[in-house]
């Protein structure tokens, strides 16, 4: 099965599809989104993605992200994810969104108009083999430290996404 994705201008307005593999390889932008997931003590359920996937491959990210497919509201693509790549159902919201343009590995380029949702999750898993290599909750404090020692063990759109995560704190605290 070929997958698409939607690609949008700057404001996110749909402007057309494209096979995905084809959107990453010629940098187009396109909508996505990231699933960040908190437990009772605030810690953040990251995971590492499984050796196999089609690019950043044994890298630590945030708890779920892809693309929603054509025609498919962004929401219910979050959702549907969680369950593919988590085994897992919960509430989420959606917190903001950023654009951003990062170089990965095997000449792939992601340019991304991502919308971050937050949600709630206390549970062990059982996650899809194919798409989890490991996982783990951590404390941001945690995270950020080892972000910060070792920056090539995590994900570009993750380590974006977390310094919106830090201005989203800052804009609720004011």
């Amino acid at each position: 099965m070929i997958e698409e994705v939607i690609l949008v201008d700057e404001k996110d307005m749909e402007i057309g599809s494209m096979e995905k593999m084809k959107a990453h390889e010629e940098s187009k932008l396109h909508r996505a989104f990231s699933v960040f997931l908190f437990n009772e003590r605030c810690e953040m359920l990251i995971h590492q993605r499984a050796l196999e996937k089609y690019h950043s491959g044994g890298l630590w990210t945030n708890a779920c992200c892809s693309h929603p497919r054509p025609g498919e509201n962004t929401k219910s693509a979050a959702e549907r994810r969680l369950y593919e790549e988590l085994r897992i159902q919960c509430q989420i919201n959606e917190v903001y969104s950023f654009i951003y343009k990062a170089k990965l590995d095997k000449g792939l380029t992601e340019h991304e108009f991502d919308h971050v949702f937050f949600g709630r999750f206390n549970d062990e898993l059982n996650p899809n083999p194919k798409e989890v290599l490991d996982w783990k909750y951590i404390s941001i404090q945690d995270l950020n430290h080892e972000i910060n020692h070792s920056p090539e063990q995590y994900t570009e759109w993750f380590k974006i996404a977390l310094q919106g995560l830090e201005a989203q704190k800052i804009a609720l605290k004011a």
